[in-house]
């Protein structure tokens, strides 16, 4: 076991090796435009997880994801060369779902916005139940007895 932020640094060291690869040296037709957006290793070093996101319809999506898979292989040994650690973790790519939860967060948000809208258009014109500020004025009522 190897301290948490040492792994963290390895993990940070491989996300940035394997988005350099693909930018640079994976010339694999399949892979679209895909963006590593983060990296976890496990506290033994053996296993890694790389995140990535794709722009594009489910078939790229899929076609890079296999394109990930096949090129698995050199990605894992230039992480090797260049993290210099004794055993080379092996890699997994899962696809993040950050986009279309974020998709769904602001189709929320904007139902709520419409609902509060609406609610405050129904609120317009509308008159307190009781009287408008029972707690500003006293009542004439306690006046009078006060009074006798």
């Amino acid at each position: 076991m190897v301290d948490a932020a040492r792994a963290r640094k390895i993990a940070d060291r491989i996300q940035r090796i394997v988005a350099e690869m693909l930018d640079r040296r994976i010339k694999d037709p399949r892979l679209g435009f895909v963006t590593v957006t983060d990296a976890r290793i496990t506290a033994d070093l053996r296993d890694a997880t790389v995140y990535y996101t794709v722009f594009g319809s489910p078939d790229e999506k899929a076609a890079s994801a296999a394109a990930l898979e096949s090129a698995k292989g050199v990605i894992r040994s230039e992480v090797g060369k260049q993290t210099g650690i004794r055993h080379t973790p092996s890699l997994a790519f899962v696809l993040d779902d950050v986009q279309e939860n974020a998709q769904h967060i602001e189709e929320l948000l904007v139902k709520a916005r419409q609902s509060d809208e609406e609610v405050a258009q129904r609120a317009t014109g509308a008159k307190p139940a009781g009287e408008a500020d029972p707690y500003k004025v006293p009542r004439e009522d306690d006046e009078d007895h006060e009074d006798e």
